[in-house]
């Protein structure tokens, strides 16, 4: 796989913190200071990566526009992990693994990945086809938590729900207009929640496999939520009923 380019000041230092990625070179912009700019470059003097100081006009180029926030990185790709590393991190009666049913768009992917990283899951879980990657634009979506939590793509989504559920996981799908509310149910257990992705929710095989679908009530006339707003939702709950555990 290729080379990419990252940017943004958050993603670029996450990224550096994790140490999971190899960083080939890092740009930043004349005149970028700040405590945030200052520990990137201490960190890259520790791991003995180049610093070039750039124009903006040629971080422009290298991003592909202006959202860099004056630096960006050359890094190798992102890193996968599988199915078997996230389920050999399940111990106890409790955890939080997110299951995404085809999310397209890498801005709804990096927020659901930020999201995932505050609630504490022990990784995200989406199909290798039809959903987007971790790229640059999720990375810095994610305001680089991406980093710091497991993704695994799975060839096939349906049988990866199989095996969580054989590891004890109870499987909840986040469907709209459905009558059982998140709110109402039990989440204090081993919990896979699954989000579908944007305009057509879950597939129908996603959904035969969930334990039980859930919704959020909603009160105004906004006939649903964005998939990474409804996500966040239903994750806070779980952290919500599991907090002091």
């Amino acid at each position: 796989m290729a080379d990419e380019v990252i940017g943004g000041i958050n993603p670029v230092l996450e990224a550096l913190r994790a140490r999971g990625r190899a960083f080939q070179h890092i740009y930043m912009a004349r005149g970028r200071s700040g405590p945030a700019a200052a520990e990137i470059r201490n960190l890259a003097r520790a791991h003995g990566i180049r610093i070039e100081r750039v124009e903006r006009s040629r971080l422009d180029r290298l991003f592909g526009g202006s959202g860099h926030q004056g630096v960006a990185a050359r890094v190798g790709p992102f890193l996968y992990s599988s199915l078997e590393d996230i389920l050999r991190q399940t111990r106890g009666p409790r955890a939080l693994v997110l299951f995404l049913d085809g999310v397209q768009d890498p801005m709804n992917l990096g927020a659901l990945l930020r999201s995932a990283e505050a609630a504490g899951a022990l990784g995200v879980i989406m199909p290798r086809d039809r959903s987007a990657p971790v790229s640059a634009a999720a990375l810095k979506a994610s305001a680089g938590a991406a980093e710091h939590v497991p993704v695994a793509r799975a060839i096939n989504l349906v049988r990866a729900l199989d095996d969580f559920k054989e590891a004890g996981f109870w499987i909840i799908g986040a469907h709209p207009g459905v009558e059982t509310s998140i709110f109402d149910l039990d989440l204090d257990l081993r919990l896979g929640l699954v989000v579908g992705g944007e305009g057509r929710g879950l597939r129908r095989l996603v959904r035969e496999r969930c334990d039980r679908l859930a919704s959020i009530p909603l009160r105004g006339r906004t006939s649903s939520l964005n998939v990474a707003a409804a996500g966040a939702i239903a994750m806070f709950e779980y952290v919500r009923q599991t907090r002091g555990q």
